[in-house]
C-alpha cells in the first residue's frame, strides 16, 4: 500500500508527522514525502524542515493521499500544480484524506463538493466556500474522504484509517506500540469544553488558521 504525504512550506508538521507514526505502522505500508517541488520545505513555526523527497508529479496512483494544513494556506487553496495532482490521482485512490485546513485545501480542488468535512474549528466556516458541508467532529469518513479536525486529531484519523484497513487488532496494536494514551492536563482541546474567555480569544486572534 503507498501512502503519499503532501508536504509544503508553511504546512503544520504534526498534521503529517502523526498520522505517519500511525499509518507507515500498517502491514506492507511504504511512504512517501512529496512536494510540488522535491526537497526541503520549512514548517509553520520556521524551526523545523521537512523534506519532500519525491515531486507530486512523479508519484501516481497513491493508495492513500494525506494532505496536511497550516495556519495560512492561501497559496495552497490557489495552487494550480497542487489541485491538478490531487485530481488527477483522486479517481484511483482508495483513500483521499487530510488533516486540519487540509480539508479546505481538498475542497478548494474541488473534491469535497456536497461532502461533509471536518477542519479546526477556527476554519470551519471556510469549507462552504467550495461546496463542503463542514462538521465539528473529530474524524469524518464520507465513502473514501477521511478528513480530521485541527492537528492532534491527525492521530485519531490514522488510528481509525488502521483499523478500516487492517482490523482493530492492527490498529490497537499500533495504539499501544506507540503508547497512544492521551491525558490532557487541561480540557481546553476543543471550544465546547475550553473556557469561553479562551475561545474568544483565540477567535479574535486565530493565528493557528488561513487569513482570507
Amino acid at each position: 500500500m503507498h501512502l503519499i504525504f503532501v508536504v509544503y512550506d508553511g504546512m503544520t508538521a504534526l498534521d503529517a508527522i502523526g498520522p505517519y507514526e500511525m499509518l507507515s505502522r500498517l502491514p506492507g505500508a511504504t511512504v512517501t514525502f512529496a512536494g510540488v517541488t522535491a526537497g526541503p520545505v520549512r514548517t509553520d513555526t520556521g524551526a523545523l524542515r521537512l523534506v519532500a523527497d519525491r515531486a507530486l508529479a512523479d508519484c501516481d496512483a497513491p493508495d492513500l493521499v494525506l494532505v496536511p494544513g497550516g495556519p495560512d494556506v492561501r497559496a495552497q487553496t490557489s495552487d494550480t500544480a497542487l489541485h491538478a495532482w490531487l485530481r488527477a490521482v483522486d479517481p484511483a485512490t482508495t483513500w483521499t484524506t487530510s488533516v486540519c485546513t487540509g480539508s479546505v485545501i481538498l475542497a478548494a480542488a474541488g473534491l469535497l463538493r456536497g461532502r461533509t468535512a471536518a477542519s479546526h474549528w477556527l476554519a470551519l466556516d471556510l469549507l462552504p466556500r467550495y461546496g463542503a458541508i463542514p462538521s465539528p467532529e473529530r474524524v469524518v469518513r464520507d465513502g473514501k474522504y477521511v478528513t480530521g479536525a485541527g492537528v492532534s486529531a491527525g492521530i485519531d484519523l490514522a488510528l481509525t484509517l488502521a483499523a478500516t484497513i487492517a482490523g482493530p487488532d492492527v490498529a490497537q496494536s499500533i495504539q499501544l506500540a506507540t503508547e497512544y494514551d492521551p491525558r490532557p492536563p487541561f480540557t481546553a482541546g476543543s471550544p465546547r469544553t475550553a473556557p469561553p474567555a479562551l475561545v474568544s480569544r483565540l477567535r479574535a486572534n486565530p493565528g493557528l488558521v488561513m487569513s482570507t
